[in-house]
């Protein structure tokens, strides 16, 4: 069968589809080979050619993307997918700052210095420069925990949960702890107090109403085998009305009483008064302990405002039963976290500089007033790009402070509400579209709008944000 010239057909044949070795050895290649190295290229080619001629078998493939510009760029554009890292970087306008599902808190330039620092080359984790002897790695942040809260010594492990878990393991294990009904909680991804105090072998004594707990409902159960006392922060949700509820310095006397210690799990946890700086109250670790709490666990990563972290501060006999128990190793941390910990914590020595230096109190503390501006400024970009299918419109919003913290708070911001033209019309096309580009931008559905919220929407980042706006398609 006679073939016509290439220049008298639009669709390919199989003929027109250059060999493999034929395309490692031309230029278009060159770049790919260079960047990936021969096996991943060929590995890529191969499948790129494959489909590409069953498609020509099929009929219908025109004969330019039989070429070799096309094929590279094919190869090119599943080789950029394969090396695509699944952690990637998004702008978070859903409206939540501490986003659980988006990382929690952003880290301070001096955390990341110091994650990099800490990477790149071998470090005195467990190593006393002083003595060339084996070290402690809690010593790392230990003293800092110690200054910032007035705690006789500190540990850290990898989440509350797990300080909570740990805790438990090794003051408690087969005896019985004290918690009121109203504080038995459950936060995200199904961690409930009952089920991680029975992991760590502690038995619950529940006591008290979900409503209403006593001080005598506390002494009245105490008994023998009571290990201790145990009061939660309920930081999730909130119960009004007619209730009642346990100070921990009540709860601290009637445990001190019977030779009982009390732990206060606070969740979230914070290290300076929030309402300093315009934003709700939330108890603060030093007041805690100062109020007689024997132990306090909480969080690094969601008000503090650093990496992901369980933090134990109190009294030093306890805090060593803890570090000597078995599971201590399982649920320490590795010199990342410790080396993004400690500038975190070294900042709260001068809090009136916090707002300006840390990422999660800036968004926090944000002005509605500037987040409009942003907004305004944004918006006509916005709208040049999704053109007249779609309403753009800047409208106040009420931010989410987000990871169970401040439960009832939010935070006047403001933002774009999107709705599309015609009921129907691809809001849903439009989020993925969004949520599709190089970074990511997540926001929320609701009421058939599409609302995207600036407050984490740092200044530095408008240029970048603006500039992939391009990708989206009309």
């Amino acid at each position: 069968m006679t073939v016509a010239p290439a220049g008298a057909r639009t669709l390919a044949v199989p003929g027109d589809i250059p060999a493999l070795d034929r395309l490692l050895n031309d230029a278009a290649f060159a770049a790919l080979l260079a960047a990936y190295g021969r096996t991943e290229v060929t590995a890529a080619l191969r499948g790129a050619l494959d489909a590409l001629r069953a498609r020509v078998v099929d009929g219908g493939v025109p004969i330019a993307q039989a070429g070799t510009p096309a094929i590279a760029a094919d190869v090119t554009a599943a080789l950029d997918a394969r090396h695509r890292r699944a952690l990637r970087r998004v702008f978070n306008l859903s409206g939540t700052v501490l986003h659980t599902n988006l990382g929690r808190a952003t880290l301070p330039q001096a955390a990341i210095d110091a994650l990099v620092d800490a990477a790149a080359a071998p470090v005195n984790l467990e190593f006393d420069l002083g003595s060339g002897a084996r070290g402690d790695r809690d010593r790392v942040v230990e003293a800092l925990l110690c200054e910032l809260t007035g705690a006789e010594a500190a540990t850290v492990v990898n989440n509350n949960a797990a300080a909570v878990l740990l805790v438990l393991a090794a003051l408690a294990n087969r005896r019985d702890v004290i918690v009121s009904r109203g504080e038995l909680v459950e936060i995200g991804g199904s961690f409930r107090i009952p089920d991680v105090m029975r992991t760590a072998g502690a038995r619950l004594r529940e006591v008290g109403t979900t409503n209403r707990t006593h001080a005598a409902d506390y002494a009245d159960a105490i008994g023998s085998r009571t290990a201790a006392l145990m009061k939660v922060h309920t930081s999730n949700y909130v119960v009004s009305g007619f209730t009642a509820s346990v100070g921990a310095a009540a709860l601290a006397a009637i445990a001190h009483a019977s030779g009982l210690p009390l732990i206060v799990d606070l969740g979230s946890g914070s290290l300076v008064d929030l309402g300093d700086f315009g934003l709700p109250r939330e108890p603060v670790v030093r007041d805690v302990l100062a109020e007689g709490a024997d132990l306090v666990t909480f969080s690094g990563d969601k008000l503090l405002g650093g990496p992901q972290a369980g933090l134990v501060v109190g009294r030093a006999a306890l805090v060593q039963r803890i570090k000597r128990h078995p599971l201590k190793r399982a649920l320490r941390v590795g010199k990342l976290t410790l080396a993004a910990l400690e500038p975190v914590l070294a900042l709260y020595r001068a809090p009136e500089r916090l707002a300006a230096r840390l990422p999660t109190l800036r968004a926090l503390t944000r002005a509605a007033a500037a987040i409009e501006a942003q907004a305004l400024r944004l918006a006509p970009a916005l709208r040049d790009v999704l053109g007249e299918r779609c309403e753009v419109a800047v409208v106040a919003m009420e931010s989410q402070i987000g990871s169970g913290a401040l439960p009832t708070a939010t935070l006047a911001s403001h933002g774009f509400a999107i709705r599309m033209q015609r009921r129907g019309g691809g809001l849903d096309r439009l989020d993925a579209a969004l949520r599709a580009l190089p970074r990511a931008v997540v926001g929320r559905i609701a009421d058939r709008t599409l609302w995207l919220d600036l407050r984490c929407l740092d200044e530095s980042d408008e240029a970048a944000f603006v500039a992939q706006l391009a990708r989206l398609s009309p």
